[in-house]
């Protein structure tokens, strides 16, 4: 194990078709490439979005929880700039995914599998984020070790096998309760996207979303306001396109005390990109994995939280590449 640390200076949802509705601005624009889907063998859909530069090196991208293939769209102007191509699929239930009963961890290189036939890639790299990082874990698992040029684990949702009294009382009260009342915590978070849903429909609602988009401006482009608006609100609410029992189902399977196969049999190489200040995911489970990883590195940032580590995207995209790729992977299509 080898571990740096490194220091820094110090489909629209009803509410965006509301939204439209009231105004005369155009809505933002939606690349076909977004909304693309593959009917697995065994009949399910899988929905998946595309980013990036099509010709580009491609790197498949498992997004965070709860969220959606959309979650990828950030890094598109990255991916053009670095000749990347991204595949970003959702998971079952979410987004445009047929919800999978009873699945596990485990069954998800298989869709992976299926997605990458279906476009013809043969070589990829897999960065996973957030709660999308025990799935990068299991292809790097299952897959090939042909198969990747690279695997990687950003923010990466932690072990609790390391130990549950390391994550916060809130993280532990969802799972105590997604664990007993599966159901109940489904129906309450129906009821909780129902009400945030209502409000961020009100003339409240849009100052505080129209607010919070205006101190991001200077990331936002060119666009208007109230496309900012129509597509903050699509990323945001398609991973409950189908309702929250997805949720219910993804927080036990994340905060199992096993996800299906054992650190120790992963030998392809894992970069781990992780924040000293992740109270999502503290970094002391992190470090149980990667120490029960046996060929795993992991760059550690000492003020740097959950969210923050966005900043690092481009350093990170780029690890993801093969080396010969990486000084020539500023063309863009």
């Amino acid at each position: 194990m080898n571990v740096l640390i490194r220091r820094t200076p110090a489909h629209l949802s009803p509410i965006v078709r509301n939204h439209a509705s009231n105004s005369s601005v155009r809505h933002f624009t939606i690349n076909p490439k977004e909304n693309q889907t593959l009917q697995l063998p065994d009949g399910r859909t899988l929905g998946f979005a595309e980013y990036g530069t099509s010709t580009g090196y491609p790197l498949f991208f498992f997004h965070g929880f709860p969220s959606s293939r959309l979650e990828a769209r950030v890094c598109d102007s990255l991916a053009h700039k670095r000749n990347i191509r991204i595949i970003s699929p959702d998971r079952p239930g979410f987004g445009l995914s047929t919800f999978q009963p009873n699945r596990r961890i485990t069954d998800w290189p298989k869709d992976v599998k299926a997605l990458a036939d279906h476009l013809d890639i043969d070589r990829c790299a897999i960065l996973g984020g957030s709660g999308g990082g025990p799935y990068a874990l299991a292809c790097a698992h299952a897959f090939p070790h042909d198969m990747m040029s690279a695997v990687g684990v950003m923010a990466g949702a932690p072990p609790w096998e390391g130990g549950s009294h390391h994550m916060s009382i809130p993280a532990r009260l969802t799972r105590a309760l997604a664990t007993t009342g599966p159901s109940g915590v489904t129906w309450t978070l129906d009821q909780s996207l129902s009400l945030s849903k209502w409000f961020l429909s009100t003339k409240r609602g849009t100052a505080t979303i129209d607010n919070l988009l205006d101190k991001e401006k200077a990331a936002l482009g060119v666009q208007s306001l109230c496309d900012q608006r129509e597509e903050f609100l699509w990323m945001l609410m398609e991973g409950f396109a189908q309702g929250s029992k997805a949720t219910t189902q993804e927080s036990n399977l994340l905060s199992d005390n096993g996800w299906g196969f054992r650190f120790e049999d992963i030998d392809y190489r894992i970069q781990v990109w992780h924040g000293e200040k992740d109270w999502n995911a503290p970094i002391v489970l992190i470090r149980h994995m990667v120490e029960r990883l046996p060929n795993a590195e992991l760059v550690a940032y000492d003020d740097t939280n959950h969210f923050a580590i966005a900043k690092r995207l481009e350093e990170i995209m780029v690890a993801m590449l093969p080396p010969e790729l990486r000084s020539s992977s500023s063309k863009s299509e």
